[in-house]
This record gives structure tokens, C-alpha cells and sequence, in this order.
């Protein structure tokens, strides 16, 4: 079995050759981008892997069905990035990472909060210039403070348990039902205004969809308590990037901790040191000491990365063998 895996950085060789020692399957590593002029080099696998910021339109899914693709295996836990539509008009098999370490997600989206709340960054870049002064740094008590945790599936449960470990509430907003676990900690479901006006921390943790896509615009911000903090381990396209620059300058919003960007695809995970930055919204939030932007690394661990690579190989072979595990079909 041929499978190329597009967007693939040597930790992807190293996890993937590693678990690949118990299905010995032929692997190609591209480094390209999989989009509508890079589908060519998929000729010939019968199985394409591809990553976050792939495009699989129609057109791509077209060409890599004419190449003898029938199976596109996501290694990722999102599939916003797949026309499920085309897919399924194919014949296409989708499969997914349904579930990778939840606590590499939870953890990064801590990580902002702290950093951000006890301005680490500034501080640290102070301090290596001799510069041992206090002013600017005050921070807050996390004990005692509300966050809101939009999206309660597993990820958000995690980080809920996380923050009432700090001591705070813990509101929630999730289409489904009050999952046990988040009851069982005290959290208390309420509609999203509600959890953005009384929310001093607002975290995002839910699938981007079209029912959630730029589920925090210009309105949402407005919403807020004043001087609030907006993290984003989700997606990028959860936050309309347009209307946070001007919350940031009147201060309605007070920290802002990004870990994915609507316009990321083409930027994040290459080195542009040596380029202007050609992002005008993303370099201004740049410019801001109270915004933290991470390059989608909240996936990042040792045990997220291993469990991508044998859930992925796992899904092939229950391809193979007739099945399909961790399936994505078209939203009903």
C-alpha cells in the first residue's frame, strides 16, 4: 500500500517510519502543500494524507480521484478543509484523527493564558536587558475569575478541569447536552451571550462548521466584559481577525492568545524570517505587548504526534480490511 503524506515535516518522518514498523506500508513523504497544482505527485497512491492547511476542494479531490486516490486519511481531528461533498460524489473515503491527546491542546491554551496574564513575554525580554522593573506587569488572580468555555467536547473538558484546578467557574456553551463530566466540576451551562458577558476568560474549543465560522466577530467582542481575554486553540476561522484589531485598541478586549488564524494556510509552519510579513491584520496584532500569537502548536507534544501516526495508519488498515474507522461523512 502507497501512501503519500503532503505537508510532512521530519517529525511526521520520524512519528510515521516509527509506527509504521507494525503495518510496513510504503510511505512518500512531500513537503508540498497539497492544493490543485501538487495533486500530480499523488498519481499513483491509492491513499493521500494530507494536513490542516491542505486544500482538498472539488478540483483537488477531482484530480486525486483521476490519479487512483481513493482514500484521503486527514491527520487531523478537523475536516473544514475537505469538500465532503465532492468527496462523497467520488466515491472517496474520508477518515479522520478523531481524537489525539487532548491534553496537548488544553495545556497550550493554559500556557496563553499564564503568559498573557502575567505578561511572561515582556518580562522576560526585560530582564535580558538588565531591565528589572516591575511597571507594566501587573497580572490578575486566576482564583476566583469565570471562563467560558465554548465547545465542551473532550478538549474543553480537559481545560475545564485545568482551570477549576486554578480555583475558577467555569461556564459553558455546547450545542449538545451538559456533558457529565463538565457538570461533575460545577460547570454551568448558559447561552453564548450570556457566557461572553460574564466570562473574564473566554476559550475556544469547538469544531469549526459554518455554524461557528466567525462564531466571535465585531458583536461577540462587543459582548464581552471589558478588558477581557480571548483564547483560540480551535480553528482559526472560529474569530473574524478583522474585528479584533479594534477591540484591542479600545480596550474592550484586554488579552488575545491565537494559536490558529483564519489566514494561516500558507504562513504557519514555514520560515518567513527573512520576508516582510504580508498579513497587514495579522502583523498589526503583532505590534500589541497584550497579544500572544503561537504558529498552531497546541498539537505539538511527543504522545499527540505518536497517536496521529498509528491512529492514521490504524485507519488505513481498517480501510483495507473493508471498514471504515473514524469516518467523516457530509453534515447532515
Amino acid at each position: 500500500m502507497r501512501i503519500i503524506l503532503f505537508s510532512s515535516r521530519q517529525y511526521d518522518i520520524d512519528t510515521f517510519h516509527q509506527a509504521n514498523t507494525a503495518y510496513d506500508y510504503s510511505l512518500h513523504f512531500q513537503e508540498s502543500h497539497l492544493d490543485a497544482d501538487t495533486a500530480i505527485l499523488a498519481q499513483g497512491y491509492e491513499v493521500v494524507c494530507p494536513f490542516v492547511n491542505d486544500t482538498l476542494n472539488a478540483a483537488v479531490l477531482q484530480r486525486l480521484h483521476a490519479g487512483g486516490t481513493r482514500l484521503i486519511a486527514l491527520r487531523s481531528a478537523g475536516s473544514n478543509h475537505v469538500d465532503l461533498v465532492a468527496a462523497e460524489q467520488l466515491g472517496l473515503t474520508v477518515v479522520r484523527v478523531s481524537a489525539y491527546s487532548p491534553y496537548a491542546v488544553a495545556e497550550h491554551a493554559v500556557a496563553l493564558i499564564l503568559a498573557l496574564n502575567r505578561h511572561v513575554p515582556r518580562a522576560v525580554a526585560r530582564t535580558r536587558e538588565g531591565d528589572f522593573s516591575l511597571h507594566g506587569l501587573m497580572g490578575f488572580d486566576l482564583h476566583g475569575k469565570t471562563v467560558g468555555v465554548i465547545g465542551a467536547g473532550i478538549i474543553g473538558q480537559v481545560f475545564s478541569r485545568i482551570m477549576t484546578g486554578f480555583g475558577m467557574q467555569v461556564l459553558a456553551c455546547d450545542p449538545g447536552p451538559p456533558a457529565a463530566p463538565m457538570l461533575a466540576l460545577g460547570a454551568r451551562y448558559v447561552a453564548l451571550d450570556t457566557l461572553l458577558a460574564e466570562a473574564d476568560i473566554v476559550s475556544l474549543h469547538c469544531p469549526l462548521l459554518p455554524a461557528t465560522y466567525h462564531l466571535i466577530d465585531a458583536r461577540a467582542l462587543a459582548r464581552m466584559k471589558r478588558g477581557a481575554m480571548l483564547i483560540n486553540t480551535g480553528r482559526g476561522g472560529l474569530v473574524e481577525s478583522n474585528a479584533l484589531v479594534g477591540a484591542l485598541k479600545s480596550g474592550q478586549l484586554g488579552h488575545l492568545g491565537l494559536d490558529v488564524y483564519e489566514e494561516e494556510g500558507g504562513l504557519f509552519f514555514e520560515d518567513h524570517s527573512n520576508q516582510p510579513l504580508q498579513d497587514d491584520v495579522l502583523a498589526r496584532l503583532l505590534m500589541f505587548p497584550n497579544v500572544i500569537v503561537t504558529a498552531h502548536q497546541a498539537f505539538f507534544t511527543r504522545e499527540a504526534l505518536d497517536e496521529i501516526a498509528h491512529t492514521t495508519l490504524g485507519n488505513v488498515k481498517a480501510w483495507l480490511e473493508g471498514a471504515t474507522r473514524n469516518g467523516v461523512g457530509v453534515p447532515g
